[in-house]
């Protein structure tokens, strides 16, 4: 966390109109109020502007890209803002993909994006200091809304709904749809419930009551012919390629399954891969990590309801000038490399996994290898 000085300095960092609204900024944390009163807080604020610019965390997951179009559209309605959705990075999981195709979700690569078109901006499902995002530094959010624990610049934002329990941001979005009295159109609310089902991983992880009843409400407005198409879409040959990747190299250290991917063909598919290996029987935290573009990217899971993540995560990744978040059960990161040599990478690659191993209680040297197949039992001679 940063220190005072360090948070004064960001603020004189900052251009002289989010300097002035900085300073009279106040945090409207989640816990506080009703969503109605919330809503009422981020609609008459926005009044005032004229563009909104709407942005996700960097490879954007379905919580994310939901959250972030259905508040687009809130803000539309409500305040009669103009509003675009933005994301940094890629889109590279056929989920995800197949998500914004079906419901032709209006979201754009940050890269056509003029920053300064804008004289609102928000973000979903990240936080400035979060670093996992496309927002130059000169600039600063007004509205901050996800449901991961709160950082301290996000306290410098003029509306802030960030925090607590909840497992998915498109749950507190739902909760002002609730609160508008709107009729929701099918795509968002698709959207949105893929977004918490994704998340919640179908409300058998991290989930609230606010989850189930955000997600039983959504349920009758959903486009069922499109979810079955967003759920189950082609897959790519470098899909089964990455898959094949995974089960050759995954090493099984007692509870804990690691999965060194090597090259990825999209960053968020270190995500999927930590997923789908911690249902490996015996597992309760599985590591998968990769390299695109030249960074390292990281995804932890745990079945351990006791853990805690994200905490776990930034406290490998952030002292290494790395970006870093997440909350109970699941986590990411991404750890600059692109200026190091082959070798200065895999030096780092060692002693971060050494560094997780050690954090996830990991102890002795012993190592199986999934694709050495299952031990062979041994046959006894029938009793008589």
């Amino acid at each position: 966390m940063k220190s005072p000085a360090a948070r004064s300095a960001r603020l004189e960092a900052l251009p002289p109109r989010a300097t002035v609204r900085a300073h009279r900024m106040s945090l409207h944390p989640h816990s506080g109020g009703s969503a109605a009163a919330r809503l009422d807080k981020l609609v008459a604020f926005a009044k005032g502007h004229r563009r909104a610019l709407v942005l996700t965390h960097d490879n954007p997951d379905p919580d994310s890209l939901a959250s972030g179009v259905a508040l687009a559209w809130l803000l539309g309605k409500l305040a009669g803002v103009e509003a675009q959705v933005a994301f940094g990075g890629i889109v590279g999981r056929a989920e995800n993909r197949a998500l914004i195709a079906e419901l032709k979700l209006p979201v754009v690569p940050v890269s056509r994006v003029v920053f300064d078109d804008y004289d609102m901006i928000c973000m979903v499902d990240t936080q400035p200091e979060q670093g996992n995002h496309s927002l130059p530094r000169r600039h600063f959010p007004d509205v901050v809304i996800d449901h991961h624990p709160v950082r301290s610049e996000t306290r410098l934002a003029a509306v802030a709904d960030v925090g607590g329990p909840i497992g998915a941001t498109s749950t507190v979005v739902v909760e002002y749809l609730r609160a508008s009295k709107l009729e929701v159109p099918p795509a968002i609310a698709t959207a949105l419930f893929y977004g918490i089902k994704a998340d919640t991983r179908d409300l058998g992880r991290h989930t609230t009551p606010q989850d189930v009843e955000a997600y039983l409400w959504l349920f009758p407005r959903v486009d069922k012919d499109a979810m079955g198409q967003i759920e189950h879409p082609p897959l790519s040959l470098e899909y089964f390629a990455l898959s094949r990747t995974a089960i050759d190299k995954a090493e099984v250290h007692g509870h804990t399954v690691v999965l060194p991917l090597g090259p990825l063909y999209a960053p968020d598919m270190v995500a999927e891969v930590a997923e789908r290996f911690l249902y490996l029987e015996g597992t309760r935290w599985s590591l998968a990590f990769g390299t695109f573009e030249g960074d390292l990217y990281y995804s932890v899971r745990t079945t351990d309801r006791r853990a805690n993540a994200g905490k776990l995560i930034r406290e490998v990744i952030e002292p290494r000038g790395g970006s870093a978040g997440g909350h109970g059960t699941m986590a990411g990161a991404r750890l600059p490399a692109r200026d190091l040599s082959p070798a200065a990478v895999k030096r780092l690659s060692a002693a971060v996994v050494r560094d997780f191993l050690a954090a996830f209680g990991v102890t002795g040297r012993a190592v199986t290898r999934i694709s050495r197949g299952p031990r062979k039992r041994s046959r006894r001679a029938p009793s008589k």
